[in-house]
């Protein structure tokens, strides 16, 4: 059963978190790629917080387009 999600966190520092491992931005896509390569279904969830640049956010779903891997987009509950 390999269809484990992998969380993708931007703050509002603009700090990348892969689950909770902080990685620099330009890393982001190797880290993805080596965790997600075993997955049949890789799926990735993405949290930005508040106030974080909209083509941050695009730049992790250019990643997951890329290498065909599925986001979910988490919003918080107001």
């Amino acid at each position: 059963e390999n269809n484990k999600s992998t969380a993708v966190s931007i703050t509002k520092k603009l700090d990348f978190y892969i689950d909770k491992k902080k990685v620099k931005e330009g890393e982001v896509e190797q880290y993805l790629l080596d965790i997600l390569k075993t997955s049949d279904q890789p799926t990735i969830v993405l949290r930005a917080e508040e106030g974080v640049p909209i083509e941050k956010a695009v730049k992790v779903l250019d990643i997951a387009n890329r290498n065909k891997i599925k986001v979910v987009l988490a919003v918080r509950p107001k």
